[in-house]
C-alpha cells in the first residue's frame, strides 16, 4: 500500500512539473533563441522584400505594427528614429501590416502605401496579405517587436516584446527595451532584458 502511495505522490509531481513547464516554453510562434524562416512580402513600392535581400545585415528589428491601432501610431516616429539609428550599423527595421482590411478597413494596402508616403517611412513596410507570416512570428499585438541576429547562416530570435515603456507619448519613456537590446548586439554583450509584455492592438484577422 505504501508504494502505491509513493508511486501516487511521484506520478502528481510529475504532472505539477510538466504543467509548470509548459507555462514558461512558447509554443505559439518563435521565442528567444529561435531560428527565424525567412519571409518574402509585399513592400508598399510594389516590389517583393525578403531578409536574404539584405546581404550586409547583422540582424533585422521586424516590428508588426498597422495603420490604424493608436499604440502604433503613436509609436511610428520612435520606429524611423530606431532606423535611422541602427540600420547604418547592421540592424534595418522591416515593418509588417498583419492585419486583414476584411476586418479593419483603414488597414489596406492603398492605405498603408499612404502611410509610409505622408509619415515619410525609411523602411520597407511588408503586407502580410495571407496573415501567415504574423502568425508564424507569433505576433499577437501591434506594434509587436522580434530583435534578429544573423548568426551564420541563420537569423536567430533575441529580443521579443515591447519598443520602450510608453505605449502612447514617446515623453514618457524611460526604458529603451528594443534599442537597448540592438546596441547589446553591437558591443558584442549580454542583452540585459531579453522578453517584455507588447502592449497595443489586437492583430485583426
Amino acid at each position: 500500500m505504501k508504494k502505491l502511495k509513493n508511486i501516487a505522490v511521484v506520478a502528481v509531481y510529475a504532472l505539477v512539473a510538466t504543467v509548470g513547464l509548459s507555462s514558461f516554453t512558447n509554443t505559439d510562434g518563435y521565442g528567444i533563441g529561435d531560428q527565424v524562416k525567412d519571409v518574402k512580402l509585399k513592400n508598399v513600392d510594389g516590389k517583393m522584400v525578403s531578409m536574404a535581400d539584405y546581404k550586409d545585415a547583422k540582424g533585422f528589428i521586424v516590428i508588426f505594427t498597422c495603420n490604424t491601432c493608436p499604440y502604433a501610431v503613436a509609436s511610428e516616429d520612435r520606429i524611423i528614429a530606431l532606423d535611422q539609428e541602427f540600420k547604418g550599423q547592421g540592424y534595418p527595421v522591416i515593418a509588417i501590416n498583419p492585419n486583414d482590411p476584411a476586418v479593419q478597413p483603414d488597414d489596406t494596402f492603398e492605405l498603408m502605401q499612404q502611410k509610409a508616403k505622408d509619415k515619410g517611412f525609411t523602411f520597407p513596410y511588408l503586407y502580410d496579405e495571407s496573415s501567415t507570416v504574423y502568425a508564424q512570428f507569433g505576433a499577437k499585438k501591434t506594434p509587436h517587436v522580434y530583435l534578429l541576429q544573423k548568426e551564420g547562416g541563420a537569423m536567430v530570435v533575441k529580443y521579443i516584446g515591447a519598443i520602450d515603456d510608453s505605449v502612447r507619448d514617446a515623453s514618457g519613456v524611460t526604458k529603451t527595451y528594443l534599442a537597448d537590446a540592438v546596441d547589446a548586439l553591437i558591443a558584442g554583450k549580454e542583452i540585459p532584458v531579453k522578453e517584455t509584455r507588447a502592449i497595443g492592438c489586437s492583430v485583426k484577422v
